[in-house]
């Protein structure tokens, strides 16, 4: 009984973070231009979107609950991520500018919650590939908002910590989920589908 109830413990924190997630009026919310840049900021900003926030944790979920092993198969979805997360961030400060940031990242939540919901099993390049291509966008809108800021670099690394911190909170929750009801991870990838449905019915 004891062992049960510790089971569902990650499912408790799993839908505690979902009903905590702040359910902004547009998918992404900027850095509040009135605050320090800092490592600090830049932490914190991925934890104050729902868009990014919920991705970033999907992406953790999904890589721990499609993984046929743990090494490297848990790892290619979150690195993909993490990797051109901060390469899109580069672009968007080097001026680049790509149309449909905004659809994108709404997608992205769609794909990403339809993948936990499926436990989508793909080949573990493919998986680096397809999350990769999301996080780019979510790199230039962040990126496309530290343009002219000194302190970019500092920021850009609080929200690199963050996003592995969210992947590997991801991750540990995904993994306790693995012998779970197949409820759950149904329940918690439809949540983060429809929120991006819902997002991108807004910007329509």
């Amino acid at each position: 009984m004891r062992k049960a109830l510790f089971n569902t413990f990650p499912i408790r924190l799993a839908l505690l973070a979902l009903a905590l997630l702040p359910l902004a009026a547009s998918s992404h919310t900027g850095l509040d231009g009135g605050a320090h840049h800092n490592f600090l900021a830049g932490f914190l900003h991925p934890l104050t979107g729902a868009d990014h926030l919920s991705a970033m944790l999907a992406v953790g979920l999904w890589s721990a609950l499609a993984a046929r092993r743990a090494w490297p198969d848990l790892l290619w979805a979150p690195l993909g991520f993490a990797l051109m997360l901060l390469a899109g961030a580069l672009m968007g400060l080097a001026g680049v500018a790509l149309p449909g940031v905004e659809p994108m990242i709404a997608a992205s939540l769609l794909v990403m919650g339809l993948l936990v919901a499926t436990r989508l099993q793909l080949p573990g390049t493919a998986a680096f590939a397809l999350v990769g291509a999301f996080a780019i966008f979510h790199g230039i809108a962040h990126g496309q908002e530290l343009v002219g800021e000194p302190s970019a670099a500092a920021v850009l690394a609080g929200m690199l910590g963050a996003t592995v911190m969210l992947h590997g909170t991801g991750m540990a929750i995904g993994w306790a989920m693995r012998n779970a009801s197949a409820w759950w991870p149904r329940f918690l990838g439809g949540a983060v589908a429809v929120l991006g449905l819902g997002f991108l019915i807004q910007l329509t």
